[in-house]
């Protein structure tokens, strides 16, 4: 399965683009108050992008034998991954006030970001890991 591995990294990587554009997309809506916020066709192209994401994922861990709970940069990844997905739901569906939402939308932005940088850097401390190192 090594043989596909620069193509699952490629549907890796872009479904975290997609991901993060369409998360980007929804919260821009959810700012300007549109209704189409949490429209179903929205709400199933990210299940079906996040689905897509989270297969690549495992593809990659299986192929590569790098495992999260074992390396630390994976590890790292998975429990900012819960955190982006808690702060996301709170943005764009169960904050009960603007100012949560708001507040919820740009720590995830945040998180996201700095979860692209753990990945990049194949560091759990990220973009920081220079500082820290």
């Amino acid at each position: 399965m090594i043989e596909f591995y620069p193509q699952i990294k490629f549907v890796h990587v872009a479904a975290v683009i997609l991901s993060g554009g369409l998360f980007m997309l929804r919260g821009m809506l959810m700012l300007l108050r549109s209704r189409w916020t949490n429209h179903p066709a929205l709400r199933w192209l990210s299940y079906a992008i996040d689905t897509t994401l989270l297969t690549a994922a495992l593809m990659l861990v299986t192929i590569l034998h790098q495992y999260p709970f074992v390396q630390a940069w994976l590890t790292a990844k998975v429990l900012l991954l819960v955190v982006y997905i808690v702060l996301g739901t709170f943005a764009l569906k169960r904050g009960r006030t603007r100012r949560t939402q708001v507040a919820c939308y740009f720590a995830a932005l945040f998180t996201f970001a700095f979860i692209v940088t753990i990945a990049r850097a194949h560091d759990a401390w990220g973009i920081l890991g220079r500082l820290v190192h």
